[in-house]
């Protein structure tokens, strides 16, 4: 790996005044990164109506974010595509008849229907039609606030993927909110992960993660788990590649209603995913050339 750094903690917005040049005279600020987010949705017609409005009322708003956050305004233009992955349910319709499928001050929404194949399938499929300069994926639900987007685009402008992680550099930890089965299966999975795929990163399946278009259509196409494993394959390729990544602690809280359900063949399906990220990709290469 060919570097992973601690974000830092979220200071102010930065000034939206020129900044002068060599020559003393005010140069225009650049153009902002384009960027877009792709939420994968199985079933969710009960939860997508709720967070699509906290996420456009958020895109939409100006003045300061609140503290831990940061404003719409520092990210610029942000487009939503929804990943229908073969729901049972309205999650298609509800987005499909949603107003900002035709226009919004801040984005646009498009939804992608496609066969139920799983989360991970899900995100690829997004991530690989996404044309945006920074590529961003977060859960549905948005467990990770909306106001958090900007801490990853943040850490894009100088890594090739911002990983949000829900352990804070003062040993905090967010999943402190779900319940104690899930709590101490995620360590276990943590433990396996970090030893056979994906080495010290502090939380590999937080839903919430971004980058460059490059790297994004990169290692999205290499991707063979459609399962809920697909983050430390990610990880793991990243590594394997020599991406440089960012972790970025975020806040997050736990939104029941979770579509995972906890059983013997999920947690087989899991062992035997991550035992095969090593091996399935035993022959794939490092970067030819450095990037920043």
């Amino acid at each position: 790996m060919r570097r992973m750094s601690i974000a830092p903690a979220p200071g102010p917005a930065p000034s939206e005044a020129p900044s002068p040049g060599p020559s003393g005279l005010a140069q225009a600020k650049p153009e902002p990164a384009s960027v877009t987010l792709v939420l994968p949705a199985y079933n969710e017609a009960e939860r997508i109506g709720s967070a699509l409005d906290e996420l456009f009322g958020y895109l939409n708003r100006e003045g300061p974010a609140r503290e831990g956050g940061r404003p719409a305004s520092d990210m610029g233009r942000v487009d939503v595509l929804v990943v229908d992955d073969g729901s049972l349910d309205d999650t298609a319709a509800i987005v499909s008849a949603r107003a900002e499928t035709h226009s919004s001050d801040r984005g646009t929404l498009r939804l992608m229907i496609r066969e139920h194949a799983g989360k991970g399938a899900a995100v690829q499929a997004g991530m690989l039609e996404a044309e945006s300069d920074y590529i961003l994926f977060a859960d549905a639900d948005l467990a990770t606030p909306p106001d958090q987007l900007p801490l990853l685009t943040s850490a894009l402008t100088d890594h090739d993927i911002a990983l949000g992680s829900r352990v804070h550099p003062d040993g905090s930890d967010r999943r402190s909110t779900q319940p104690l089965h899930r709590r101490l299966l995620g360590r276990v999975f943590h433990g396996l992960a970090a030893l056979w795929v994906t080495g010290p990163v502090p939380d590999t399946q937080c839903g919430f993660k971004g980058f460059r278009r490059e790297a994004a259509h990169d290692l999205f196409a290499r991707q063979e788990i459609g399962g809920i494993v697909f983050d430390a394959e990610i990880i793991f390729l990243a590594r394997k590649r020599g991406y440089s990544m960012a972790v970025v602690p975020v806040k997050w809280s736990d939104k029941r209603g979770s579509r995972m359900r906890l059983r013997a063949g999920l947690a087989l399906t899991v062992i035997y995913d991550l035992f095969r990220i090593p091996l399935i990709h035993r022959t794939v290469p490092r970067l030819s050339q450095s990037r920043a």
